[in-house]
């Protein structure tokens, strides 16, 4: 046993040496973590410069938590790690907004990130939001938004989920349900707007809730249209039905005359509706009979709420409104070189996708929204339009400014900005 001591003690040093050695190794390879929170973001893109606050004097914008998607869909939800690192805004900006709280239908079914940079922009406290997710949607992409909405008490997903059908009856439904579970929501909201995901606002809510109760708005009904005009006049005379493919095809067979003579409407499929007119929608007779008509139309949704605008027993109708109501910015591929200079992104079913060179446009408009936006192509266009919106918002504001509702970083090269 005497003759084994130094062999055993050789062995342990021996041991420990490659203990150690190994250990350093380990510790110097980086080791696979939880998928990090942030990452680099995108710096603004060269036609920013001109929207930003202080860029030309030197003041510089660095943007900060761009992983938005990455973020619900792969970790477990924080949901005051979520609200405070997205940049939510938690308390009313003005007297004013708190007063006059506004409700929003949001109908989606891809491009989540761009539907949670819709959500940011748009979301205060006093507001309430129902979000309608296309059935057909992904499994994950509906759990997602589940996900987000659970961490907020004002928004909620709708209980009844359409397959949405472009130009059918579905997504009139999608509104409907929607309304459903506004009216009966505990937040008192006045009127209620509906986005689609891939919009965007020009407007801040303050001014979204002073062209409200404006002087032509106050009380009435926003829901652009005029009388139908001949070319349009099939998809209400013709029957048409949606297919499983998600298509709307014309039957071949003639539509019986709308209920009660009544005179129809062509318009846009968005608007803003006083509290009163979605209670009617639901619960009248008259729209109740203008929705069964409705249901093997083609689009119904760009007739039914501007129809029944035009009844004057209904809250809020505006019976001479005409195209009045600045709702949407859209560049329309057959109105290029008229009411615009064309689309500096490009054209997707007639409608432009944003490039940043079409902000000079978007923001010379008078519309509460712009429309569309997408993540994959020209994202740098929303960066800029979501970071000009955000400081418009936070200078209207008549409250002390939380640094976490900052969507970027001020920092100047010349400059110390610790006390910007």
């Amino acid at each position: 046993m005497c003759h084994l001591e130094p062999t055993k003690r050789i062995f342990v040093v021996c041991l420990g040496i490659s203990i150690m050695v190994c250990s350093l190794i380990y510790l110097s390879v980086d080791v696979p973590t939880e998928p990090k929170s942030r990452e680099e973001c995108r710096p603004f893109a060269p036609q920013c410069k001109p929207f930003l606050v202080g860029y030309n004097s030197g003041l510089r914008w660095r943007r900060q938590n761009c992983q938005v998607e990455h973020y619900i869909t792969n970790n477990s939800l924080d949901c005051s790690k979520l609200i405070m690192g997205f940049n939510f805004i938690t308390a009313p900006l003005s007297k004013e907004e708190k007063d006059y709280p506004l409700a929003f239908i949001l109908t989606i079914h891809k491009e989540l990130e761009v539907f949670i940079r819709l959500l940011r922009a748009i979301y205060m406290p006093q507001n309430v939001y129902c979000i309608h997710v296309d059935a057909k949607a992904p499994l994950e992409y509906k759990v997602s938004v589940q996900k987000l909405a659970s961490c907020f008490d004002n928004v909620f997903v709708a209980s009844r989920s359409e397959t949405v059908t472009y130009a059918g009856y579905s997504r009139l439904q999608a509104d409907l349900n929607c309304m459903g579970e506004l009216v009966r929501s505990k937040i008192r909201w006045r009127k209620v707007l509906n986005l689609c995901g891939q919009d965007f606002p020009i407007m801040s809510n303050l001014e979204l809730v002073r062209y409200m109760q404006s002087e032509e708005w106050k009380d009435k009904n926003m829901t652009p249209g005029v009388k139908q005009p001949p070319k349009f006049s099939s998809r209400t005379r013709m029957q048409h039905i949606e297919m499983v493919d998600n298509s709307v095809r014309r039957s071949g067979r003639t539509k019986d005359p709308p209920p009660r003579r009544m005179q129809v409407y062509f318009g846009t499929a968005y608007y803003a509706l006083t509290r009163e007119f979605v209670k009617f929608v639901l619960t009248s007779q008259v729209a109740q009979e203008l929705l069964m008509w409705s249901r093997d139309t083609y689009s119904p949704d760009e007739h039914f709420w501007v129809t029944l605008n035009h009844i004057k027993e209904a809250p809020g109708s505006y019976l001479t409104g005409g195209w009045g109501g600045s709702i949407r910015a859209i560049k329309w591929s057959d109105q290029e070189g008229t009411s615009h200079d064309g689309c500096k992104g490009r054209y997707v079913r007639d409608i432009c996708v944003y490039g940043t060179d079409d902000l000079p446009w978007i923001l010379k408009s008078a519309a509460m929204f712009a429309n569309k936006f997408e993540s994959g192509t020209h994202p740098e266009a929303l960066d800029c339009l979501e970071q000009w919106h955000r400081i418009k918002v936070l200078k209207q504001a008549t409250v002390p400014i939380d640094p976490t509702w900052l969507l970027a970083i001020p920092y100047s090269n010349s400059t110390d900005m610790q006390n910007y």
